[in-house]
C-alpha cells in the first residue's frame, strides 16, 4: 500500500482523515450523515461541535492542514472563520460543519437531515451510530 496518500483517494478516506483531525483537537457530538440519496450538493455532511469559536478555529484548522499535507486536498471554500461560531469547510463531495454548541442547536441541521443515515461508526470505529429523530 502506498503511504503517500493523494487527491485521488477516495472520499471515504478522505472524510475518515477530516473526522480524525476533527477529533485530535477535541471536537465533540461528532456526526458523519450520508445525504448522498437526499442531496446533490454533497455525499457526506460532517457535523461537530466545539466549546468556543478559538477550539472551532483549531478544529478548522486542524482539519486543513491535515487533508492538504496527508491527501493534498484543498476545500473548494471556507465560510465562518470569523467569527467562528459556524465554520464551514467544502470539498465538494463532503461538507463539514464546526459550531458551537448554541449555534448548533439553534440551526439543527440533524433535523433537517432527518432522514440522513447517521454513518459515524464507519468514520470513527464506533461501535453504535447515534440516531436522531426528526422533530416536527
Amino acid at each position: 500500500m502506498n503511504d503517500s496518500l493523494d487527491s485521488n483517494a477516495s472520499i471515504e478516506a478522505r472524510v475518515r482523515l477530516a473526522v480524525a483531525a476533527a477529533l485530535d483537537k477535541k471536537a465533540f457530538h461528532l456526526d458523519v450523515l450520508s445525504v448522498a440519496e437526499l442531496t446533490s450538493i454533497a455525499d457526506y455532511f460532517v457535523l461537530s461541535s466545539a466549546s468556543n469559536e478559538r477550539q472551532a478555529q483549531a478544529i478548522a484548522d486542524n482539519i486543513l492542514d491535515s487533508l492538504k499535507q496527508q491527501m493534498n486536498v484543498r476545500p473548494l471554500l471556507v465560510e465562518g472563520t470569523t467569527p467562528g461560531r459556524w465554520i464551514l469547510l467544502d470539498f465538494g463531495d463532503f461538507i463539514v460543519h464546526i459550531f458551537t454548541e448554541d449555534v448548533r442547536r439553534f440551526y439543527g441541521l440533524e433535523r433537517l437531515w432527518g432522514d440522513a443515515p447517521n454513518v459515524t461508526a464507519d468514520f470513527t470505529g464506533e461501535t453504535e451510530p447515534r440516531a436522531f429523530k426528526k422533530t416536527s
